[in-house]
């Protein structure tokens, strides 16, 4: 073989047949062009044309779908709908908390049903209901005596 080697032939013989004429993304700019280099651009770029998220360790995706069930939970239409959401969500934190999951540590509790439920009724009274004021505020807390209050003569 001469210059012209059987490979490049192939090429520039498709080319003059127009084989590479109506590929998607001519005369586009490449994507990602001018990014530093990153060693998994092709998963990232997978995952993005798939419409799927980059896989979580285990207990951040538990924190992500416990901020989402928090949040349906607030759209939610009836209380009974409020409470299968949150008791949900508490199981599958209990369950984590029994087993270990992988990545950083979990450091999340439970939710309070009948509190995030008072939230709820608090965002979303019923209709026929007569609007009542809030609850008082709690008491504050009652004030700590010093130890050292006898130096100022209280006793």
């Amino acid at each position: 073989m001469g210059f012209e080697s059987w490979i490049d032939r192939q090429i520039r013989e498709a080319a003059e047949r127009g084989a590479f004429d109506d590929l998607p993304g001519a005369g586009k700019p490449l994507p990602d062009q001018g990014k530093p280099y990153d060693e998994m651009w092709w998963i990232k770029q997978k995952l993005r044309a798939e419409n799927l998220s980059f896989p979580l360790p285990g207990t951040l995706a538990l924190r992500k779908e416990a901020e989402e069930a928090m949040a349906s939970a607030s759209r939610a239409r009836t209380e009974n709908e409020v409470r299968a959401i949150v008791t949900e969500i508490n199981q599958r934190i209990a369950e984590a908390t029994k087993k270990a999951l992988s990545g950083p540590p979990l450091n999340l509790m439970p939710f309070d049903v009948d509190e995030v439920v008072r939230d709820w009724r608090m965002r979303n009274p019923s209709p026929g209901a007569p609007v009542s004021p809030a609850e008082p505020p709690p008491p504050p807390p009652a004030r700590r005596r010093s130890p050292f209050r006898w130096l100022r003569g209280a006793r």
